[in-house]
């Protein structure tokens, strides 16, 4: 009997040795470069640091014994929840988990492709797809209103992302005047968000090396209400990261740890998540994109969490799609596989083409697709007398059938992948039926949902009560 009854895929990208020379080069960045931290309560809770967090005029410089007491003091796993209080997935370093979104200015339309402003109804249909298709466990801020003025969009915005799914949420607040009110609506609804949090802020510093008033204001709000949050950057290599991948890791390794230390000086023991969106800059086009190194970067910041024991949040394989296209397709299949062996914790932004400004239904069903089929993949597979089958290998004999044996009946609808989208055609019928093309599925199915997935039945009370909150907040 081998070692090991199963055989499961791995990936991994930096030796121990390597995780060490980063971390020690990111430590060497905040205590000899230092940081820009513009909010006076972010740098009075610095301050609480002592001299291991030292000011010089307009910069922090972190001690690398305040580092390692942040990373010891970080939760380990965080327990996410679903809407109705029941446990949706646990957050830690193994299983990577999947959602839909992030902020897209437009809405794509499945059957033609053509884009259009996002809308309070086009979010709402968009989240109830999101709630239908099984690969994904939460869901993020899909949108950005149009059809409501900026004092009130973002409040909207939340509301329906709320009221249409029970899945966590990943909340992304435009407007940094909305965020506390957003809080403040849904506690007026659901209590403390704290007690059994369904609800994830995303907050991004700047980069390079800044961490703006509105991230630290908003940091220290979530901190405050005992919400977990995710702090995440974004760097574009070769405009706002080193144009290498090496000082690019170090480098958003190095702001990643510096936010790390405000959260636990605000609150020793505060749930946090850790992760970049690395990218680069092209110089010709000036437009971000991701490429292969972004997916090498998305595991080794993966890997540099692990080696801290605090969860991840990593990069979702969206953004340079036109539509449901082999451009879009690929990245998915590539950042999703990978994502899943490399176990990156969470991957919430996943639906966006055209350089992620663009939300489209129809790439969000074919990824939920692509997901399914990483997911068995990197399940692996049984390796023990039990799934040999020898006896009956030795009945069956040379030139015997497998058709009726008993591991085939027992095993035959869950030996392999059930697609959920495409059928088998064979050459006879896929020309019978006048040559479909896969795409066309994609895009029926996502119709479909669009159109009759219907809302989680205490949807009409939600959006009656906040409605009416809304209402009187606006007149204060």
């Amino acid at each position: 009997m081998p070692d090991n009854s199963s055989v499961q895929p791995q990936l991994s990208v930096l030796s121990p040795d390597q995780i060490e020379w980063i971390h020690q080069k990111s430590l060497l960045i905040l205590s000899q470069t230092g940081l820009r931290v513009d909010s006076q309560d972010a740098r009075q809770v610095f301050a609480r640091g002592g001299d291991s967090a030292r000011f010089q005029e307009d910069r922090l410089y972190l001690e690398s014994e305040l580092v390692d007491w942040a990373i010891q003091n970080t939760p380990h796993s965080i327990q996410v929840f679903d809407r109705l209080g029941q446990p949706a997935f646990l957050l830690e370093s193994g299983e990577t988990h999947f959602g839909v979104g992030v902020t897209n200015l437009y809405f794509q339309d499945p059957l033609s492709d053509q884009v259009e402003p996002f809308t309070r109804d086009l979010l709402a249909r968009c989240v109830r797809l999101g709630d239908a298709l099984s690969s994904f466990d939460l869901l993020s801020t899909i949108g950005i209103l149009s059809d409501l003025p900026p004092s009130s969009a973002d409040l909207y915005a939340v509301l329906e992302m709320v009221a249409n799914t029970i899945k966590p949420l990943v909340v992304l607040v435009s407007d940094e005047r909305l965020f506390v009110p957003s809080l403040d609506m849904l506690e007026s609804r659901f209590g403390d968000l704290g007690s059994k949090p369904f609800i994830l802020p995303y907050f991004n510093p700047v980069t390079p090396l800044v961490i703006n008033q509105g991230t630290a204001e908003k940091t220290l709000e979530a901190v405050k209400r005992g919400l977990p949050l995710i702090y995440s950057n974004y760097g574009m290599a070769g405009l706002s990261t080193p144009i290498t991948p090496t000082g690019t890791l170090a480098l958003l390794n190095a702001e990643l740890l510096a936010g790390l230390v405000l959260v636990q000086l605000a609150r020793p023991g505060a749930p946090v998540i850790l992760g970049s969106l690395p990218a680069f800059f092209d110089m010709k086009s000036m437009q971000e994109f991701y490429d292969p190194y972004t997916i090498l970067l998305n595991l080794a910041s993966a890997e540099m969490m692990a080696h801290y024991r605090i969860p991840h949040a990593g990069t979702s394989g969206s953004g340079d799609g036109w539509g449901v296209d082999l451009l879009g397709g690929g990245l998915h299949w590539m950042n999703h596989l990978t994502g899943l062996l490399g176990r990156v914790g969470l991957a919430p932004f996943v639906g966006g083409n055209l350089n992620s400004k663009v939300f489209s239904p129809a790439m969000t069903v074919y990824a939920d697709e692509v997901i399914g089929m990483a997911r068995h993949f990197a399940r692996g597979f049984q390796l023990d007398d039990e799934a040999l089958a020898m006896d009956e290998i030795l009945a069956a004999g040379p030139g015997g059938s497998f058709l009726t044996s008993p591991l085939t009946l027992k095993r035959f609808r869950s030996a392999y992948y059930q697609g959920r989208l495409f059928p088998r055609l064979s050459l006879d019928k896929w020309q019978a039926e006048s040559h479909p093309q896969a795409d066309q599925f994609i895009r029926l199915k996502a119709q479909e949902l669009l159109n009759s997935h219907p809302p989680p039945a205490d949807h009409d009370g939600i959006i009656a009560s906040a409605e009416e909150w809304i209402r009187s907040w606006l007149k204060k």
